[in-house]
C-alpha cells in the first residue's frame, strides 16, 4: 500500500493500522462550499475490476468534520470517500461521492457507536456503500454511478477539515476481487 498525502502520525501493527489525520486536511469539490480541497490521507493500493473492501473503523473525533473510513479513488475530480463524518457531536454514517462537484449524504447515529464497518462494493460502474454497527448486519447507504475506469486506488482515508487531527484505527482492512 501506499500512501496520498502521508499523516505526520501513522503504523501499521498486524492488521490494523493506526493514523493521527493532520490538521486542516479534507477531500471536497466545490459544491456549497466553493471551495477543493485533495490534501486529506488516503492509504491505498490498485485494484482492477469488480471487489468489495471492507474495514471496522474506530475513531476518537473531537471537532466538526473529523472523518475516517473508505475511499474509491480514480484522480483528484472522481472519487468516493465514506465512513464516520463528525457533525456537531453526532457521528455521521457519510458518503461523498464526486464526480468533479461532491455530494454529501448522511445518517445520524442515534448513539455515538465506539466502531464502526464499512463496506463498499464496486460493480462495474456503480459503487454501493454500506456500513454495520457489529460486523455482521449491514445497512445499505448509497448506491451510486463513479466511473467506467478499469483500475481505480482503493483504501482507507481520513481527514480533519476544521480541527487539528485526530487518532484512528482501521482494523481488518481487506479487499476481494468479485
Amino acid at each position: 500500500m501506499e500512501w496520498y498525502n502521508e499523516p505526520p502520525v501513522w503504523n501499521v501493527q498486524g492488521d490494523t493500522i493506526h493514523i493521527t489525520s493532520g490538521s486542516k486536511t479534507d477531500f471536497w469539490r466545490e459544491t456549497h462550499y466553493g471551495f477543493i480541497r485533495d490534501n486529506g490521507h488516503f492509504f491505498y493500493e490498485q485494484i482492477q475490476g469488480d471487489f468489495v473492501v471492507e474495514v471496522k473503523v474506530t475513531g476518537e473525533y473531537q471537532e466538526l468534520y473529523d472523518q475516517a473510513g473508505v475511499m474509491v479513488r480514480l484522480n483528484e475530480s472522481h472519487w468516493l470517500k465514506c465512513g464516520i463524518e463528525f457533525v456537531h457531536g453526532v457521528q455521521q454514517v457519510s458518503a461523498v461521492v464526486t464526480r468533479d462537484y461532491s455530494d454529501w449524504s448522511v445518517i445520524p447515529m442515534p448513539e455515538n457507536p465506539s466502531t464502526i464497518w464499512v463496506r463498499v462494493t464496486r460493480r462495474g460502474t456503480a459503487v454501493e456503500v454500506q456500513y454495520s454497527l457489529d460486523g455482521n448486519d449491514y445497512t445499505m447507504l448509497r448506491l451510486a454511478y463513479l466511473t467506467p475506469v478499469e483500475t481505480v486506488n482503493v483504501g482507507v482515508m481520513c481527514a480533519s477539515p476544521e480541527g487539528n487531527g485526530f487518532p484512528m484505527k482501521f482494523e481488518k482492512f481487506t479487499i476481494r476481487s468479485l
